[in-house]
C-alpha cells in the first residue's frame, strides 16, 4: 500500500506549526527574538523536516534521529538565537512540550471542525489556547512566590495563619522605625483570647480608596516566617485590620522589610530554627 505525500503541503503545514512552537517557547523563555527571525526559523525547520523525508534513508529511527535532532537544533538557533548548551537544552525541552500541549488542545478542537481547509484556524486557536494556558500558570507561579505561612506567638499562644508578602507595604511605625505588617482581626481575638490588648497604640496609613485612616498597633512576641527554612523575627509589630481580609485567601500583608534585614531587631532578631 503507498502514500502520496504533497511536498508542497507537508512543508506548509510544518512551517505553520513550527512557528507556533517557535512563538510559544519565545514567550516561555522570555527571549527578544522577532517574529521575522521565528519566521525564518521556522522555514528552516521545515525544509529540513521535508528534506529528511526526502532522503532514501533506509532506516526509520534515522530519519527519526534527524527530525528530533539536526532540524529542530537548527530550527531553535535560527528562530531564537539561542546561546550556550544550557540555554539551547532548555529551549529544545520547552519546544516539545509545548508541542505536546499544542497537539492536545489541536486534536479536540479538530473533532469539532473536520475540514481540512481549517488546519490554519485550528493551528491559530491552538497556539492562543495554550498561551492563555502558560500565561495562567506563570501568574499561579508569581502568586506561590509571594505567598508565605507564617506562625505567630503570643505568651503561649501561636496561630499559624496563610500571608502575603506585599511589596506595596511600606508601613513604618514613626516611633521606632520598624516595618509593620496587617493582620486580620480574628487572628488577634485568638492570640490574645480573652485578655486585654496591652501596649496597643494607633499608626496612621494611607491606602487607595481612603486618604487617611488609623489602626490599632501591637507588638507580638514572636514569628516564624515559614519559606524555604523557618526565620524567626522577634517582637514585629502588626496592625490590626478592621475588615475582612479572608476573602483573598489570606489573614496577613506580611512587610517585605522584614525579611530582607534592613531593620535591627536586637541580639534574637534573626535565626533559623525549626518548630
Amino acid at each position: 500500500m503507498g502514500y502520496e505525500l504533497y511536498i508542497d503541503v507537508f512543508f506548509l503545514e510544518n512551517f505553520a506549526m513550527d512557528f507556533i512552537l517557535l512563538a510559544i517557547v519565545r514567550k516561555m523563555t522570555g527571549c527578544y527574538a522577532t517574529y521575522r527571525r521565528i519566521c525564518l526559523g521556522a522555514l528552516s525547520g521545515s525544509f529540513l523536516t521535508c528534506l529528511a523525508v526526502a532522503l532514501p534513508v533506509p532506516y526509520a529511527f534515522v530519519k527519526l534521529i534527524l527530525f528530533h535532532g539536526p532540524a529542530n537544533i537548527a530550527m531553535i538557533k535560527i528562530g531564537l538565537k539561542t546561546e550556550g548548551g544550557k540555554e539551547l537544552a532548555r529551549a529544545w525541552i520547552l519546544l516539545y512540550i509545548s508541542g505536546f500541549l499544542v497537539g492536545g488542545v489541536f486534536g479536540f478542537l479538530r473533532q469539532y471542525a473536520r475540514a481540512g481547509s481549517l488546519f490554519l484556524a485550528l493551528a491559530a486557536a491552538s497556539y492562543y489556547a495554550v498561551s492563555g494556558i502558560w500565561t495562567l500558570v506563570a501568574y499561579l507561579g508569581r502568586q506561590s512566590r509571594y505567598r508565605c505561612r507564617v506562625v505567630l506567638q503570643n505568651g503561649e499562644r501561636s496561630v499559624t495563619v496563610q500571608a502575603l508578602i506585599d511589596t506595596g507595604n511600606c508601613l513604618k511605625d514613626d516611633i521606632t522605625g520598624k516595618p509593620v505588617s496587617i493582620i486580620d482581626k480574628n487572628v488577634i481575638k485568638k492570640l490574645w483570647g480573652e485578655n486585654d490588648i496591652a501596649g496597643i497604640r494607633y499608626i496612621s496609613y494611607h491606602s487607595i480608596g481612603k486618604a487617611e485612616g488609623v489602626m490599632p498597633l501591637v507588638t507580638l512576641d514572636g514569628m516564624y516566617v515559614c519559606r524555604k527554612e523557618k526565620e524567626w523575627i522577634e517582637k514585629p509589630l502588626a496592625a490590626i485590620c478592621e475588615g475582612d481580609m479572608t476573602a483573598d485567601r489570606y489573614e496577613m500583608i506580611l512587610n517585605p522589610d522584614v525579611l530582607i534585614g534592613g531593620i535591627d531587631y536586637g541580639n534574637k532578631s534573626r535565626s533559623t530554627a525549626s518548630i
